[in-house]
């Protein structure tokens, strides 16, 4: 729907690769303020070209103002001011939990950056999803290359215009381009590789960043089921799920994919979705700026191609329009887990409501297909809530609401098996793209503990590690195999007391620490030894 912007010329990909390598080798964002200044500059990119992003947004994908202030701009700028406020402490060297037996080492864990990394980031969230990632990764320290969807032209096109007049160039770098691009890109190594978009690309990813040992996270989706009770607060749940569903004409990989309600309440499950999109769209979606279009006509044909062979009965909706890439909200009734509409992940605005025998046969339903991104339930009853999410898998378990888990601060965005791998937004960004260097500064008088770790080897060396280690396993939860013990004489066995060798080693540390003047070493030890 957008004119496409001029690709980046494949020669110029090795260099620019080479370049953020250069960059990173020379320490150019090791400082936490370099860090900040990167961030700050990043939020005012997205607040100093507000509007002209919402342009972006209608032209390629007809997106509603408020749809992409609310779901895009607005948290993306949140997810920046996040990351400003709390890069100090997220990036702040970590002390290992206090064990008796290390505690002299000082054990730490480095927060460092791992090198420069690469996103390819998908058209439906063309914003969120592209600079997301880039936020985390330059909070950790990272050089990061940006590759956006060549779907949504004009967003991808206005990311890389305004890159490089906000940014340092020498950090942050933006290739636009197809497969060809891509396929240039995956053939270099990589400190870290985020993929988001669908499972048979993401297959193509990790087969070419295996020749590089690249390591890969992955976001990939999948059908998302929402369970109903048919108790809930049915009026509330239909709008929410409604809303879930047209927001970006569906086009959102935690959009609800299909319902589970028991046979007996579909019915008035469809009718408060039906009046839920009547208040949405009065007179229809067609003609109402509040409704985006699907984003090209190959997706256009594949939607519409698995609504016109399902076998389930349209309730609602169900026109199209290639010609304007309009598909109506559609909700089809009476679906069945082999109809078109259950063959894969939808993608668009429409619903396909399976009718079950009980909350029993949903979740059968929902674990014999692939664990989806997300799983929602509707229902007051807490023992329902829990029996779904307790006996299922899912990258995420939402209740009585949808989408919004994405922006929620402080909780992880990522799938599980084939709906994804690794997880990122906000602080996990951060984590993802952060390696935690283990470090220790083992001091001199250590070995007159542990020298019995050198040869020459002895059987009383041995031993005396072996105490040390002082590991004292709790009783047998059941009977040694062979053994005539009985099972309740296993369980009730007990193990003596702490070992009288702490008291000796604690005493035996002070004194060789306060003799060879490790005064701070000794503080550190000892603080610990007490507390533990």
């Amino acid at each position: 729907m957008s004119t496409e912007p001029s690709y980046t010329p494949l020669d110029e990909i090795p260099q620019i690769h080479a370049d953020l390598h250069a960059s990173f080798r020379a320490g150019k964002l090791k400082s936490i303020e370099a860090r900040k200044t990167q961030l700050l500059q990043l939020a005012y990119l997205l607040k100093d070209n507000y509007d002209r992003f919402k342009k972006t947004f209608a032209d390629d994908l007809g997106r509603p103002s408020l749809e992409t202030a609310f779901l895009e701009l607005d948290s993306t700028i949140s997810d920046c001011k996040i990351a400003y406020d709390r890069v100090d402490k997220w990036a702040r060297t970590e002390r290992a939990p206090f064990n008796v037996n290390f505690a002299a080492f000082r054990p730490v864990i480095r927060k460092e950056a791992k090198g420069v990394i690469l996103s390819i980031s998908p058209f439906n969230f063309p914003l969120w999803l592209a600079i997301g990632p880039m936020i985390g990764a330059i909070a950790a320290g990272n050089c990061f290359l940006l590759k956006p969807s060549e779907l949504s032209p004009a967003t991808s096109g206005l990311i890389a215009e305004l890159v490089p007049k906000y940014m340092d160039s020498d950090v942050v770098r933006v290739v636009l381009g197809g497969i060809p691009e891509t396929t240039k890109l995956l053939e270099l190594p990589w400190a870290h590789i985020l993929y988001t978009g669908s499972g048979r690309v993401a297959k193509v990813v990790c087969a070419a960043a295996a020749k590089t040992l690249s390591p890969v996270s992955l976001e990939l989706g999948g059908k998302s089921p929402v369970v109903v009770d048919p108790g809930c607060d049915l009026k509330t749940a239909a709008k929410r799920i409604m809303w879930g569903k047209c927001v970006n004409a569906g086009q959102i990989c935690v959009a609800p994919d299909y319902v589970l309600v028991q046979e007996d309440a579909q019915d008035a499950v469809i009718q408060a979705l039906k009046e839920a999109h009547d208040e949405f769209y009065p007179s229809g979606a067609v003609e109402s700026p509040d409704f985006s279009r699907i984003v090209n006509k190959s997706h256009f044909n594949r939607i519409n191609g698995l609504l016109e062979k399902t076998s389930g009965t349209i309730v609602f909706g169900g026109q199209t329009d290639e010609s304007r890439l309009f598909i109506a909200p559609t909700v089809v009734k009476g679906v069945k887990g082999d109809d078109s509409l259950m063959s894969e992940e939808l993608f668009g605005p429409i619903l396909p409501v399976v009718p079950v025998k009980d909350l029993d046969e949903a979740i059968e339903f929902i674990n014999d297909r692939d664990h989806p991104l997300t799983l929602y339930v509707f229902s007051q009853d807490s023992n329902f809530k829990n029996k779904v999410f307790d006996n299922t898998q899912s990258g995420s378990a939402i209740a009585n609401d949808t989408l919004l888990h994405c922006a929620t601060d402080g909780l992880p965005f990522g799938g599980i098996g084939p709906s994804g791998s690794g997880y990122h937004a906000r602080k996990f960004s951060f984590d993802l793209f952060t390696h935690q260097r283990a470090s220790l500064d083992s001091p001199s008088w250590v070995d007159k503990i542990l020298g019995s770790r050198f040869p020459p080897y002895s059987e009383k060396k041995e031993t005396w590690l072996r105490n040390m280690a002082g590991v004292r396993l709790p009783p047998r939860p059941l009977p040694a195999p062979g053994s005539e013990v009985s099972w309740k004489q296993a369980t009730t066995s007990r193990s003596s007391g702490a070992p009288k060798w702490v008291l000796l080693v604690g005493v035996l540390a002070i004194v060789v620490a306060w003799r060879q003047g490790d005064v701070q070493g000794l503080f550190y030890w000892l603080r610990g030894f007490v507390g533990a």
